[in-house]
């Protein structure tokens, strides 16, 4: 059966969404999108120059994945907005925009509070709104509230590729927010989001273990492997943990049968 993400009005069929920044070249990133199949990409908006002369890296996007400019290096609301009005106007040809606000210098946490403010403006605006967030339930309700049409908490700082450390609080998002759970930063493995999707997020959104590697398309790959795998399982209903051993055979009845018959 179909089994598509709609987000915006958009149905998406490949749940690995791709981040684009530090491969090594623009080739190298387009090779890896590929592998990936990938649907979406965040964008950098002050890697977007469509007047320059030289290498522009939507030239590299492969033609059918949406470009979703992030408002990376803006430390308050107000300079998010102001870098997602100028993705709109530099014609990266999609609405569409994740917020990223961050102050701090050391972890690279998001700023709730920020993000919530910008959110708020850029969906009266018509921006279809995706924030990156610390995983608070409470915060993430108010960005539904406010127009998200997704949130998308942090798994682990930042290009630590540590995985996902906020697991359980992901996990409550997941069963209590309406919009889709988009799992961002820090997935180091293939094992790390299949993990994600197992649990019943909508998607994960993957960049530095993937542009680093030794072979960027050949984990894109995997990647893309392993979020089909999770989101396979999770439609599958995975079996829940149990403290007792479950015997998956009978272990009476067929001796003391045989006992009676001799």
């Amino acid at each position: 059966m179909d089994d598509y993400l709609v987000i915006g009005g958009k149905k998406i069929k490949n749940r690995l969404f791709m981040g684009t920044g530090k491969f090594a070249s623009y080739a190298m990133m387009k090779d890896a999108l590929i592998a990936a199949e990938a649907e979406v990409a965040t964008v950098a908006v002050r890697r977007v120059d469509t007047a320059s002369k030289t290498d522009n890296i939507l030239e590299y996007i492969p033609q059918g994945c949406l470009v979703m400019p992030n408002t990376s290096g803006a430390r308050t609301a107000d300079e998010a907005v102001r870098i997602a009005r100028l993705a709109k106007a530099s014609g990266t040809g999609s609405n569409w925009v994740k917020i990223e606000v961050i102050q701090d210098t050391k972890y690279l946490l998001p700023d709730n509070l920020e993000t919530l403010k910008a959110t708020e403006v850029l969906v009266k605006e018509g921006f279809v709104v995706l924030p990156y967030m610390s995983p608070d339930l409470s915060m993430a309700r108010r960005l539904v509230d406010a127009g998200a049409a997704a949130v998308m908490p942090l798994g682990s700082p930042i290009g630590s590729n540590r995985g996902v450390k906020t697991i359980e609080l992901v996990r409550i998002l997941v069963k209590e927010i309406t919009v889709p759970v988009i799992v961002d930063a820090g997935l180091g493995r293939p094992s790390d989001a299949c993990k994600c999707m197992e649990i019943g997020c909508a998607a994960v959104l993957v960049n530095t273990a993937i542009s680093i590697s030794s072979d960027p398309a050949g984990l894109a790959g995997a990647f893309k492997g392993a979020v089909n795998a999770g989101r396979r399982a999770y439609r599958a209903g995975l079996v829940s943990p149990s403290d007792q051993a479950r015997a998956s055979s009978p272990l009476t009845g067929f001796l003391r049968e045989k006992n009676e018959d001799a």
